[in-house]
């Protein structure tokens, strides 16, 4: 089983106090004053993804790195671990985190942007894993989540492109995103170094044919695959 504690902290919490701690320590150091890569700029775009066998208390990751002009697929890696945390939810960063490093450490390319499966502004402490991976690495991120988790939304316009505050009360924490014409909507926030807009322009550079970005895509098919292999 793939050794995943390269870049981790030696003192990774093991209690829902610990971790809520942690957040709220590392909540402080998300950049939220930097638009991005530019929509047009050439780009190595990485998603990220998680798959768990909760009976073997197993979680694979997969970082997958794409061309953002083309969407050729230019790295691929993944990582095998031990689930690192339990189930809590708001707290879902601290299982994934560990491995998810792994898989980005044995990626061949660099980075310009990593597209999280999940949340970053747009969690209940304003430190979902995309706000998380981006602190530790230091690298722009992007949350993609398929719903809008405690939040709430009006529906965007039927337009692809279209979009609508995600609120909490009145603050807005993210986007609803329209990416394909009479599809439900993705659920955008920023994660690190990366402005709404800013974000929201990336996933729809990166979401062509399909509703999902083709980075989650991709890193969704290899974490599964790579469970399976484990």
């Amino acid at each position: 089983m793939t050794d995943t504690s390269r870049g981790v902290p030696p003192d990774w919490p093991t209690t829902e106090a610990e971790a809520t701690a942690v957040q709220d320590e590392l909540r402080s150091r998300v950049i939220l004053d930097e638009p991005g890569p530019a929509p047009d700029a050439p780009l190595v775009a990485v998603g990220v993804d998680v798959a768990y066998d909760d009976e073997r208390d197993v979680v694979a990751a997969a970082a997958v790195a794409l061309d953002a002009a083309t969407l050729e697929v230019v790295g691929r890696a993944t990582a095998v671990g031990r689930v690192s945390f339990p189930y809590v939810p708001g707290l879902l960063a601290f299982r994934e985190i560990p491995t998810v490093l792994a898989a980005l450490d044995r990626l061949a390319v660099e980075p310009g942007l990593v597209v999280c499966d999940g949340y970053g502004l747009a969690h209940p402490r304003r430190f979902g894993l995309a706000s998380h991976l981006g602190v530790l690495t230091g690298l722009p991120t992007v949350g993609v989540a398929k719903n809008p988790f405690t939040f709430r939304y009006d529906q965007p316009g039927p337009l692809r492109g279209d979009t609508a505050p995600l609120l909490d009360g009145e603050e807005e924490v993210g986007r609803a995103l329209r990416t394909r014409e009479g599809v439900k909507p993705v659920f955008v926030s920023v994660g690190h170094r990366v402005s709404l807009d800013g974000a929201c322009a990336q996933v729809l550079r990166l979401a062509r044919g399909f509703r999902l970005p083709e980075t989650t895509r991709a890193a969704d098919a290899l974490c599964r695959a790579a469970l399976r292999g484990a």
